[in-house]
């Protein structure tokens, strides 16, 4: 532990979704002082309020402007040393709050290659990786060009939202100008045709690789591939399925080496990042997805957690209250994980049924049903999970539509 470490820092994290919790626990374990800032429609979530010194909920419109409101009126009574995003959405919003106070961390430039699909894919590109082809949904000839060199199906995919929110799958010209046109009749300007992308359908297994970098290096990372692509999952329903790829494989190989291309290329310097990338059935070829500057959504860190002894919430925070670059992270053990999670009709789920002993965590969230399961042996894993997903049909399953936009 650096003497840095030693002092005790005043911490602002901001969440406009649930998510952060152990990196709050860490950073207060560790003596420091610990703010939260949240919308109010997330006021009542369970966040740990026994390591928090104060929780902020902003009014769910709240702008860039009232943010900067606010940290001016927390600032005058005590230092603020950093401004961390737990959560997606507020990234850039983050990076601006940087900016405008002098303080350290990644820039608003930075960040925001990592919220915009279009630069990220071209960032991406431009390093070697192999990217689906794209195009903005902004100039006529260039979608007609686009849509007689690359053959549908295509997908139209927002520029800056996340997972499969917005995402369609497009199977004919028509459909593109029909998207287009109802894209610009939305209210918000920044829901309209140009903040969208057309791009080449690839079919294929998608991963994600989580990591942790410090000093521009990834010092742990762990890849895990989806049961079914997650924009199947949110368009057709069905159980969401996350596990550990198999270990010493040239799928893994390949996915760490590729990841730490991508993060030199788009300039993370240190935090978190996940990454998505899709296993081409034509080519066998993996093409780069997109990615975050964050922790994964969907219980990821639980699953990375349970299969290698690695918390990233825990050691994202150890970096943020270092002075220095840290080492490289060593697992406790390298097993196997998986989750498998779906929406459910009933309120609180009773999994008192699922009582196999490599079941090492229980998803506590209104309507939905999930179990993380660990093992030595990867063919375990997936059995479980399989086997649980066909249960959950059964037993919980419920559907909803899929979001056209984040709520």
């Amino acid at each position: 532990m650096s003497d840095r470490e030693t002092q005790p820092l005043n911490i602002v994290c901001l969440a406009t979704y649930f998510k952060g919790a152990d990196f709050i626990r860490e950073c207060k374990s560790r003596g420091n002082q610990v703010v939260l800032v949240t919308k109010e429609k997330m006021l009542g979530e369970d966040w740990p309020r026994e390591s928090l010194d104060d929780l902020i909920a902003l009014p769910n419109d709240a702008d860039l402007d009232m943010f900067i409101h606010l940290l001016s009126l927390l600032g005058r009574q005590t230092k603020i040393d950093r401004v961390i995003a737990l959560e997606e959405f507020d990234v850039i919003t983050a990076a601006q709050l940087r900016e405008h106070f002098c303080l350290g961390g990644m820039p608003a430039a930075t960040a925001r290659l990592f919220r915009d699909k279009g630069i990220m894919a071209a960032k991406a590109q431009s390093a070697g990786l192999a990217v689906p082809a794209f195009v903005p949904l902004l100039n006529y000839n260039d979608l007609r060009d686009f849509m007689e060199r690359v053959p549908p199906p295509w997908i139209v995919k927002p520029r800056s939202d996340v997972s499969a929110i917005g995402v369609k799958k497009i199977n004919k010209v028509a459909e593109v100008w029909q998207a287009f046109d109802t894209l610009d009749s939305r209210a918000r300007l920044r829901e309209r045709a140009a903040h969208h992308l057309l791009a080449q359908f690839v079919k294929g297994d998608v991963f994600h690789v989580d990591s942790i970098v410090s000093n521009g290096r990834v010092i742990f990372s762990g890849a895990n591939q989806y049961g079914r692509p997650p924009m199947e999952v949110a368009h057709d329903g069905g159980a969401y399925i996350s596990h550990t790829v198999a270990r010493g494989s040239e799928d893994e190989a390949t996915l760490l080496r590729i990841n730490r291309k991508l993060i030199k290329a788009l300039g993370l310097q240190h935090g978190a990042a996940h990454a998505e990338f899709i296993k081409s059935i034509t080519d066998g070829k993996f093409y780069f997805l997109e990615i975050a500057a964050r922790v994964g959504g969907a219980y990821i860190a639980e699953v990375l957690e349970a299969a290698s002894g690695i918390n990233l919430w825990r050691e994202w925070a150890k970096l943020e209250l270092s002075e220095g670059p840290l080492r490289k992270i060593t697992p406790a053990r390298k097993e196997y994980a998986g989750i498998v999670l779906s929406l459910a009709r009933q309120e609180f789920p009773d999994t008192s049924a699922y009582s196999d002993p490599e079941v090492v965590y229980r998803v506590k969230k209104k309507h939905h049903v999930g179990l993380i399961v660990q093992s030595p042996k990867l063919e375990r894993v997936q059995a479980l999970l399989n086997d649980y997903a066909t249960r959950f049909a059964r037993d919980f399953a419920a559907t909803l539509p899929a979001l056209e936009r984040a709520e």
